[in-house]
């Protein structure tokens, strides 16, 4: 136990001392400094933005940047859409793997457009090798999107009145090519040493030691599992995700691909504090989200490491913990680690199967994605705290009695309204889909098209777990994590759509809201700081933001997570 606890510590401390350097890089990269990767990517960047026809030194203000944003996005989608509906037919398939459903291609494109990454699907059967890397494709450039739009929002927060934010599409290519390029070849050159295949064959005949002959699906996974981790992506390139042996193969792995879905939000902090050159306003961003993501992932691993009551009851030993879904090559504690790593982060893959966890980790990796603020994806996790600070500023200037400020910039009425919106549009999506699935299947409704039998047929648990299945996968969706409890039979046209109109409204709403709010406060006069100001770099301040998170995002969710985990743990 010992043991396990050494390595998930180690991994942390780690990933947060290398956070430091890789944040102190990615702002020179915003900024436009030198940095080291010059040589190599000045010339790739350049022929890009020749044969797209892109002036990337022309500065656009927060509505251009939407507008690209959302119009890139748009054309990723369709081109997915096909895709995957015809790839039956297209080259790149050699286990001649069958065209997508039209609702399942609708779910899948949008997923991974949004960086969530919610596979209805088994890699291995389900998607043409040709599928799997456009969908790479797309783990690229939905974690540079959500970097170059917090880039933008870094650029408003300079003590300068303007409406000139830089580019949208510099800070997109640069996020591809100098950030997550570099870190996938790393992690990608590790998981290749350590076992994971790198081919384009087809399934591999092999005996087992039973003398039995199987056919094992391989392909591109090393790349494509690399990006799935450094761009908070978290889509499996085997349905198992990183509990199958060849996406995860050992130890070591597992800690690189920990350390990978870690480091871009970690330094993604940091990067503000050098952009900004306040580098006391990230260390408390960062102490609040690390505090937030200990409170989570303590009770987790608690858990875990003790084992089942149930199990216990029956005089059986469980001397290495609660083991049902977990692989043995990690053991309960680093399984508990990642289950909160990876839905705090908005990552999603998974190294232990999350239906099979004790309710009290169900609960935290619940609340995980619910809060959605702890460090979050790629660029996005910041816009998400963005809100909270935006709505902790409004409530702290009123408390005493001054018109709340943000780094020399009022808050006014247009920008709290905002806040206030995408703050409640979080729990209002997530609560209101699982009381439609809910509905649904406490009346056992006969679905029509929209399932193959009544609504019971897609619950495989009764109770309490069954209640905590449906909200999982909304809440999943929501957040953009895309992990799920497996125990939900969600393959079929209603979660397929319910699902797909979640992830749009949850993905791109969150993005507008505070490149809005940044871009109407960089058009304000900047008000330098007098001794009546807030300040927004202190301990004081920190707890603030904590509370207002844990008011608002939390709260929202209680009675939810009382008919669910909850009541399944007081129930044991």
């Amino acid at each position: 136990m010992n043991t396990e606890l050494f390595g998930v510590i180690i991994i942390f401390i780690l990933s947060i001392i290398l956070a430091i350097p890789v944040g102190k890089y990615i702002a020179k990269v915003f900024i436009g400094d030198k940095t080291f990767l010059d040589p190599i990517f000045n010339p790739i960047e350049k022929f890009i933005f020749k044969i797209s026809g892109i002036n990337a030194t022309e500065e656009m203000n927060w509505k251009q940047h939407l507008k690209a944003l959302l119009s890139v996005n748009m054309v990723w989608f369709f081109l997915c859409f096909f895709i995957l509906l015809f790839q039956g037919s297209l080259f790149l398939n050699p286990d001649n793997n069958p065209n997508m459903s039209p609702d399942l291609a609708f779910n899948t494109a949008i997923s991974f457009v949004v960086n969530c990454n919610l596979q209805h699907y088994s890699g291995e059967s389900g998607v043409s090798y040709l599928s799997q890397l456009f969908l790479m494709f797309l783990q690229f450039v939905s974690a540079g999107v959500g970097m170059a739009a917090a880039a933008m929002v870094f650029n408003t927060m300079k003590e300068r009145t303007t409406d000139k934010l830089g580019n949208f599409y510099n800070y997109f290519i640069k996020s591809c090519t100098r950030i997550l390029l570099p870190l996938s070849a790393i992690v990608a050159v590790a998981l290749l040493f350590s076992g994971t295949p790198m081919t384009f064959e087809g399934k591999d005949a092999i005996t087992t030691l039973q003398g039995d002959s199987v056919a094992v699906s391989r392909g591109p996974a090393a790349v494509f599992i690399a990006i799935k981790h450094i761009g908070t992506n978290g889509g499996g390139f085997f349905g198992a995700n990183s509990t199958h042996p060849l996406e995860n193969p050992t130890y070591f792995t597992n800690a690189v691909e920990l350390w990978a879905q870690l480091i871009i939000p970690f330094a993604m902090i940091f990067a503000l504090g050098f952009y900004l050159k306040k580098r006391r306003l990230s260390y408390v961003v960062f102490g609040v989200m690390t505090i937030g993501f200990l409170l989570l992932v303590i009770p987790t691993v608690i858990s875990e490491l003790n084992g089942n009551p149930a199990i216990e009851k029956m005089g059986i030993s469980q001397a290495t913990g609660a083991m049902e879904g977990k692989e043995v090559r990690f053991g309960p504690a680093i399984s508990g680690f990642w289950s909160i790593a990876t839905t705090v982060i908005s990552t999603g893959s998974v190294n232990s199967m999350h239906d099979s966890s004790m309710p009290v980790s169900g609960s935290m990796q619940l609340l995980a994605m619910m809060v959605n603020a702890f460090y979050g994806g790629c660029g996005v996790g910041w816009l998400n705290f963005y809100i909270f600070i935006i709505l902790a500023v409004f409530i702290s200037g009123l408390m005493v009695g001054r018109t709340p400020e943000f780094l020399g910039k009022k808050i006014e009425a247009r920008e709290v309204k905002i806040a206030a919106f995408i703050a409640i549009l979080h729990p209002l999506l997530i609560l209101s889909g699982t009381a439609l699935a809910s509905y649904f299947a406490a009346h056992d409704t006969a679905m029509g098209y929209w399932f193959s039998g009544n609504a019971t047929g897609w619950l495989n648990n009764p109770g309490h777990h069954g209640f905590s299945e449906m909200l999982y996968e909304y809440t999943s969706s929501a957040a953009n994590n895309g992990s799920g409890f497996e125990g939900l039979g969600d393959n079929n046209p209603f979660w397929n759509i319910t699902t797909g109109i979640v992830l749009l409204l949850s993905r791109f709403i969150p993005i507008i809201g505070p490149l809005a709010i940044a871009g109407l406060l960089a058009n304000k006069k900047y008000i330098p700081e007098s001794a009546g100001t807030l300040k927004t770099d202190t301990t004081i301040f920190g707890v603030m933001v904590f509370a207002v998170i844990a008011i608002i995002a939390a709260l929202s969710f209680f009675p939810a997570l009382a008919l669910g985990p909850l009541a399944e743990y007081f129930s044991m």
